[in-house]
């Protein structure tokens, strides 16, 4: 979109000191990772990847990335609370996809027996990637919403420092001005606090469902430090310490070792491996509750990619929010184009133009947390495995964005400094609370920006492949 920092770009040795300082000044602001080595440990850590300089965004992109937030909140709540449209878009999919399968019988469990909690939280973060149209100007397209454990927003509220310090040190002062100061975990935190006081128990607490090797710590405590300044108590447990140790009252109260749970922040349960037979019983233990699921599991499945395909068909988004037009057209604004794989004539036709222009396309699992895309030869070999196989239904296809790739260093443990192309994702984080009917929080609550050198096509900075960065507005 914008040539960037190019002169400062070309000087190794300048650059390398650069670097020095920008990892000291990281290290000093809490831009932490736990070790590979030693995931469960806080005894050596290390810093979070990051960008050396950050990365150019057009300013419009950035506002209007925020301004459609607050209607991604709204049409999450309503997918959430619209169980035939779940069940229909689904139905095909949960024959083929054991995981979403499993979400989707607990789904039907809790609506059978009737859902005991009345307030419901949302964290969530839409993420985007920038192209340029037609007539060459830039345009928003999102890659995909995330409804649970959307991660970095701890991290992201302490990397403008860092970025402003690199500026600075090279007299560039203006510039650093204009790194926007960004602190989603306090934003996120007043989510959980406003859910948190609607429960209505004082000593209620919140309950993080943690991973038990999580690198990412830092960026959880940051929003437990938060809660904790407002006097509101986090414990950490694993899925097997809820099955052990949880149990409901006859109010179907959720308590922890004997303590009452108001609300419960899943930072674990989006992917397959993270449940044994015994974690899925947790997990159905916890939504059978009265707690504030943040999210629920009707939540949970309005961010899978199969509800993401279906919202982009014409008349859904009318369907879900009516007498909305000006929200509708800022949603279908941004959304890339999405094919379904189900069986049948549409089905065939989409994959059969996937696999004469295979660069132009995407295909997607129902998966979180990065690393499952498949592009390119890969990406056509699978189509003609599943062509003729209903499994091909528990996969979308969708137009791959071609965002401008544009030079920058990517700081990492243990690796050279060197400038690479590279290719950024723009993340706005998202919060509402709803009471009963009534929606009594909506909000956009700061943004993440995240880049990857060019080679890699997918996965995130959990994933290993993205790494931390700030958008500098043009």
């Amino acid at each position: 979109m914008a040539t960037g920092w190019g002169s400062l770009l070309q000087e190794e040795q300048q650059l390398e000191e650069l670097a020095r300082q920008a990892v000291d000044r990281a290290l000093a602001e809490g831009v932490l990772l736990r070790t590979s080595q030693e995931p469960s440990s806080s005894d050596v850590v290390s810093y979070a990847p990051f960008t050396l300089f950050p990365s150019l965004v057009p300013s419009a992109l950035l506002e209007q990335a925020y301004a459609v937030q607050m209607d991604f909140n709204m049409l999450v709540d309503a997918v959430s609370q619209n169980a035939a449209f779940l069940e229909q878009t689904l139905s095909s999919t949960i024959k083929r996809d054991n995981f979403t399968a499993h979400l989707f019988d607990i789904h039907k469990q809790v609506l059978k027996e009737g859902i005991a909690q009345t307030v419901f939280l949302g964290l969530n973060r839409s993420d985007y990637m920038f192209q340029r149209n037609a007539d060459g100007s830039p345009a928003l397209k999102q890659i995909e919403i995330n409804t649970i454990s959307a991660s970095f927003g701890g991290l992201a509220s302490r990397t403008p420092a860092v970025h402003r310090h690199v500026l600075n040190v090279l007299n560039k002062t203006k510039e650093a001005a204009k790194i926007l100061s960004n602190n989603p975990s306090k934003g996120l935190a007043l989510g959980i606090t406003r859910a948190w006081e609607l429960y209505g128990s004082a000593n209620a607490l919140v309950l993080l469902i943690a991973q038990e090797k999580e690198r990412n710590i830092f960026d959880q405590r940051a929003i437990e430090n938060e809660l904790l300044a407002r006097n509101i108590h986090v414990i950490r447990r694993r899925f097997e310490d809820v099955s052990e140790k949880g149990s409901l009252d006859q109010d179907r109260r959720l308590f922890m070792d004997g303590q009452e749970v108001a609300v419960v922040y899943f930072r674990d349960g989006y992917m397959p491996s993270q449940y044994s037979p015994q974690n899925w019983e947790a997990r159905l233990l916890l939504e059978r509750s009265c707690a504030v699921k943040c999210p629920d599991i009707a939540t949970q499945l309005a961010g899978t990619k199969k509800v993401q395909q279906e919202l982009s068909r014409m008349g859904v988004l009318e369907m879900l929010l009516p007498g909305q037009p000006e929200t509708v057209a800022r949603l279908r604004a941004t959304f890339a184009g999405l094919y379904s794989l189900d069986m049948g004539e549409e089905g065939d036709q989409a994959i059969a133009e996937a696999i004469v222009a295979p660069s132009q396309f995407v295909l997607k699992p129902q998966r979180e947390g990065g690393g499952n895309n498949l592009y390119g030869e890969e990406m056509v070999q699978a189509l003609e495995r599943l062509k003729d196989s209903e499994e091909r239904a528990s996969y979308i296809l969708m137009e791959k964005i071609k965002p401008e790739p544009f030079g920058n260093c990517l700081l990492r443990p243990g690796s050279p400094v060197q400038v690479v192309q590279c290719i950024s994702e723009l993340g706005i984080f998202g919060v509402y609370v709803r009471q009963g009917k009534t929606l009594v929080m909506n909000k956009h609550v700061g943004h993440l920006l995240r880049t990857k050198a060019i080679e890699h096509a997918d996965g995130g900075v959990a994933a290993g492949v993205a790494v931390l960065d700030n958008p500098y507005p043009v």
